[in-house]
């Protein structure tokens, strides 16, 4: 609680990890592991807020730089790299601050008490999947385009990095789930915008055959910076795209199939250049988005986090 800076947190996180490691090494009861992961857990909490505080004052950038984007004679806050964060970090630490005070005290307690192994990721995971909001109402209205990033549910959790999970973020759903789904009504002919990802590519087709549309074709998101996977370094997602009956865009501008935007440090946060692009393509008829996080003018949207 004493410490101040950054360095003084990742000392005492440090320290916390070294601990945990010797508890398991020594085979050590529950306790003492969940002891060392306690501290490690408030230490990276308190590093989320610093780097909020410091980006919140212009100390640390929102985003990397690119080679030779500042001008000479010009002081630019440091990126997260550079004070020795990754990406990674700062996005598990930022997800443990969202977590209200009280629940996280709760949930703290609810693993000590419970002797239940204590982890970041198994909190972020406990505490996403009792955030879900079972009283959706679906809004009104006969739809024409429908924009859809789905809570996929990977059957693969990469162990050698489960603090990236999508399960950490949010509630996520099974394509089952996803394909029986309740949807608002839909017009006859229609176009559909789905988000997909490599690892789920064939599973995104069931989705789209149990809703009723066919696929056409896509745009590939390139998003500068990369993410690891199994077999390549994956930089990339789609965005499917899909019909029901006749539904050609209304303005016959063709855009680039490939976007390449840089990815923001929010997990699975799509670029707003694409809904530009859908309503470019689609001005007219009435318009939904499925799994919003946000409400947008012009658009009905629903979701768990909103």
């Amino acid at each position: 609680m004493e410490a101040k800076t950054l360095e003084e947190i990742r000392e005492i996180r440090d320290v916390a990890k070294a601990a945990k490691a010797y508890a398991i090494a020594k085979k050590m009861g529950v306790e003492m592991k969940n002891e060392a992961s306690e501290i490690e857990i408030r230490a990276i909490r308190e590093m989320g807020k610093l780097i909020q505080e410091g980006q919140q004052r212009g100390e640390i950038a929102t985003q990397e730089r690119h080679p030779g984007s500042v001008p000479a004679g010009y002081t630019v806050p440091a990126t997260l790299p550079e004070i020795g964060i990754s990406r990674k970090e700062s996005s598990t630490a930022k997800n443990l601050l969202n977590i209200s005070d009280e629940v996280f005290e709760e949930k703290i307690n609810e693993f000590k008490e419970n002797s239940k192994p204590l982890t970041k990721t198994a909190l972020l995971r406990e505490v996403a999947s009792e955030n879900i909001n079972t009283d959706v109402i679906i809004p009104a209205g006969k739809y024409r385009i429908v924009y859809a990033d789905p809570p996929w549910k990977y059957s693969d959790v990469k162990a050698y990095r489960p603090e990236g999970a999508a399960e950490n973020h949010y509630p996520v759903m099974s394509v089952e789930q996803i394909c029986n789904m309740k949807m608002p009504d839909i017009e006859d002919n229609a176009v559909l915008f789905l988000w997909a990802t490599s690892p789920l590519l064939e599973d995104c087709f069931k989705v789209i055959k149990a809703w009723g549309f066919q696929y056409k074709t896509s745009f590939v998101w390139d998003k500068v910076k990369h993410n690891m996977g199994h077999y390549n370094s994956v930089r990339h997602e789609f965005l499917l795209i899909c019909t029901r009956g006749s539904c050609l865009p209304d303005n016959v501008k063709l855009f680039d199939s490939v976007q390449s935007i840089e990815r923001t440090e929010n997990h699975s946060e799509k670029p707003e250049e694409f809904r530009n692009i859908i309503d470019t393509l689609y001005p007219y008829g009435k318009r939904i988005e499925l799994f919003a996080r946000k409400e947008i003018n012009g658009w009905e949207c629903f979701g768990n986090q909103l």
